[in-house]
């Protein structure tokens, strides 16, 4: 995977996002979000509800972070399993799963925090407009 002026800010998402640093891994795809035309802006917006929501968790916000985890889930629920280089079937799984758990009043292990996982065809990030 080559990094590139153009997608660094979302390999760096996905850098901070898997170190559990989820208000960087927000800021740094919001960045981008800003950017993006179309469909990929909302599935910039999902990821960065998720991290939103990973940070609320780890800031006491149990409420705010099934919320923002519900949110993230919806926009993510209509791109393919595989989307942007990313395996987005698994990510949209353990989030679920964390959705859930907050849903029924359990406080999720610390362990178990998604990651992102890189889809073995490659890495494609969202593009961004031109012009812009």
């Amino acid at each position: 995977m080559r990094a590139t002026n153009e997608n660094q800010p979302f390999q760096r998402g996905i850098a901070h996002f898997n170190a559990g640093e989820f208000f960087e891994a927000h800021e740094a795809w919001e960045e981008l979000w800003l950017a993006v035309p179309g469909p990929e802006k909302a599935f910039l917006q999902g990821l960065i509800q998720l991290a939103a929501a990973f940070h609320h968790h780890g800031r006491g916000n149990p409420r705010g972070a099934k919320s923002l985890l519900v949110a993230g889930l919806a926009k993510l629920a209509g791109f393919p399993d595989n989307h942007g280089g990313l395996e987005l079937a698994k990510l949209r799984t353990q989030a679920g799963q964390w959705a859930r758990a907050l849903e029924g009043g359990e406080e999720p292990a610390a362990r178990r925090l998604p990651q992102i996982h890189l889809h073995a065809a490659g890495h494609v990030a969202p593009k961004k407009k031109r012009g812009g």
